[in-house]
């Protein structure tokens, strides 16, 4: 094994009143590939920073070899002292040699010429990547590359990285990415380091090991001291298996939709009239759209019904955000006609994050100052709501600002999701969120009742949420694909082999179908009964948070406001165990079948 050429031994980082990390020991070798994951707010772009020697740490030692080369791609790098990008590609202590970084913006597709105040998102991150790879590191720590560049740079990002000669550590959200490149995991969590010689692909099932290594030494505590240390890790492993039974779903509702389709060139979803008044909520016809010269969108027809999840895919300037807009009636089209139901009803989350005042507190985002919110209809009191959305439930009173970019952005999505609506428009949705939280976002989009409108560039999000993708070219045309952005990949070239089903399976997460065999007794029993016995204690549920909706229970009776989240709590638990054996005996009789 080569010896690194890069270490930090004992590394310990004061931050607020307590470490953030201490007795961190990292090695990185000299063709390391690694996938750096952990829950937003654990501290995996500190660490970074640390590595790179940005950030001096208060304990340990750093190390690395002699003349190799650290260079650091952060998410949002201070442009304003410069006037264009061009100049700030070429500033610093050690900048890159002009025609280096020239070669590099031509292939990414980004004028360097553009002032740093008109540039887009997406413009500065290729800056940014222009700046690092042409700097000529041997070690690379990446900082969410992906975020604001579309499915073209991503691809060129992918491959000039399978060729790099040097190390790298990336952060990202984008499972897609992780598992096409990475050889090894680091996984920061709760202050620790851990290191798996997989690669992104096998990174949930060592996780799920370690879980239950962890429950198994918990056993020995005491039951609610361990209710409360291990809520999270119990949720992410039921989210995961449960995602599993929502991907099949899923998988049932593409079938229906490709029906509806029809063959290449078909582009409508076809339904019978009468169900036209009751299920169309939004209906295009024929619509074109120009601006001065060129056809952003030619001869699109598409009939959206109430449930549908339309991912909409392209290059940056292919028209995605031009077509979200004429389907939401933002903008009209020059040609054809776009309807909306008179009762559609949407909400936008964008990639802005307007809610997100730094002074503002959590319990004053959430619940504007008080203890209590409405969410789609139904009372939830704020520490209950939080803990659904992955956060520690005494947070309610940290201000916005405490939060990291990803916290921030989840807590963005608790407070939009609670609205009452029938639209949800979400525009790079997935941009600054840890892959615990998309695991969540998944969840709560596959549970919502209304329609969903999704832009991302997220391969992976949109083949695990969307019913029916949007692609453009760039031409005007729209090619409207039942499925994911696989299932597009896959229209637009068709002669590219599949993927190995063993290697799909180890990326998704997915086990193979057991063997053949009969189902036991019990598992026949269990099958049958657990969906009643999972409305049984939904019933139960409802009934006690409808309880808990007084506003004056807490200060009437206090005890009996703790017994029903005691119960709430149990009962939850109870659920998600019946909804994961459900789940395990589901798998067998699908297998048999």
């Amino acid at each position: 094994m080569a010896p690194p050429i890069l270490s930090y031994e004992d590394l310990g980082l004061v931050q607020g009143e307590g470490w953030l990390f201490r007795h961190l020991d990292l090695h990185v070798g000299p063709r390391d590939r690694l996938a750096l994951i952990g829950r937003n707010g654990a501290g995996k772009t500190t660490l970074l920073k640390c590595l790179a020697g940005v950030i001096d740490t208060d304990e340990g030692k750093r190390t690395i070899v002699p003349g190799k080369k650290v260079v650091l791609l952060e998410q949002d790098p201070p442009m304003g002292a410069h006037a264009t990008l061009e100049e700030w590609v070429l500033a610093g202590e050690d900048p890159p040699e002009p025609h280096a970084a020239a070669a590099i913006a031509d292939q990414l597709g980004i004028d360097l010429a553009r002032t740093t105040q008109t540039a887009s998102g997406g413009e500065r991150r290729r800056a940014a990547i222009v700046r690092a790879l042409a700097r000529e590191p041997d070690v690379l720590l990446l900082d969410e590359p992906t975020n604001h560049l579309d499915l073209a740079a991503i691809d060129w990002l992918e491959g000039w990285l399978q060729r790099f000669s040097g190390a790298f550590i990336v952060i990202s959200h984008d499972r897609t990415f992780l598992t096409r490149l990475t050889k090894s995991c680091l996984w920061l969590d709760r202050g620790q380091i851990r290191r798996a010689e997989v690669g992104f692909g096998g990174f949930e099932a060592w996780t799920e090991r370690v879980y239950a290594e962890e429950e198994r030494a918990a056993e020995k505590l005491d039951a609610k001291l361990k209710l409360e240390l291990h809520w999270l890790q119990r949720g992410v492993t039921a989210r995961r298996r449960r995602n599993q039974g929502r991907l099949a779903k899923l998988g049932e509702m593409r079938e229906a939709r490709a029906a509806m389709i029809g063959g290449p060139g078909v582009s409508k979803l076809g339904l019978a009239r009468d169900d036209t008044k009751t299920k169309t909520v939004i209906d295009a016809e024929a619509v074109v759209k120009r601006f001065a010269e060129r056809t952003i969108i030619k001869d699109f027809t598409l009939r959206i019904q109430r449930g549908d999840r339309i991912g909409i895919v392209g290059a940056n300037g292919a028209g995605k955000t031009t077509l979200l807009k004429l389907l939401t009636g933002e903008l009209q089209p020059d040609e054809g006609k776009v309807v909306q139901a008179k009762t559609l009803n949407g909400i936008v989350i964008d990639q802005q994050r307007k809610l997100m005042s730094p002074e503002k507190k959590v319990r004053e985002v959430l619940a504007d100052g008080g203890d209590w919110l409405e969410v789609r209809g139904v009372k939830k009191h704020i520490k209950g709501y939080l803990k659904e959305f992955l956060f520690s439930p005494e947070l309610t009173e940290a201000p916005v600002a405490s939060l990291s970019g990803g916290e921030r952005s989840r807590l963005l999505l608790a407070r939009e999701f609670a609205r009452a609506s029938n639209l949800l428009v979400l525009d790079e949705p997935t941009n600054d969120l840890d892959l615990e939280t998309l695991d969540l976002l998944q969840e709560v989009i596959a549970d919502y009742e209304g329609t969903v409108l999704i832009v991302s560039h997220d391969r992976d999000f949109l083949d695990r949420t969307v019913t029916v993708t949007l692609g453009l070219d760039g031409s005007g045309k729209v090619d409207v694909v039942a499925g994911g952005y696989e299932d597009w990949a896959k229209r637009r070239a068709p002669a590219k082999a599949p993927a190995p089903a063993k290697k799909k399976a180890e990326e998704s997460g997915t086990r193979p179908p057991p063997a053949n065999r009969k189902l036991s007794f019990k598992d026949q029993r269990d099958l049958d009964r657990l969906p009643g016995e999972i409305e049984r204690i939904e019933r139960e549920i409802a009934a006690d948070e409808a309880a808990m909706a007084d506003p004056e229970l807490y200060t009437r009776d206090p005890r009996r406001f703790s017994a029903l989240m005691a119960s709430i709590e149990k009962k939850r638990s109870e659920k998600e165990a019946a909804e994961l054996r459900w789940l395990e005996v589901a798998e067998m009789a699908e297998g048999l079948g």
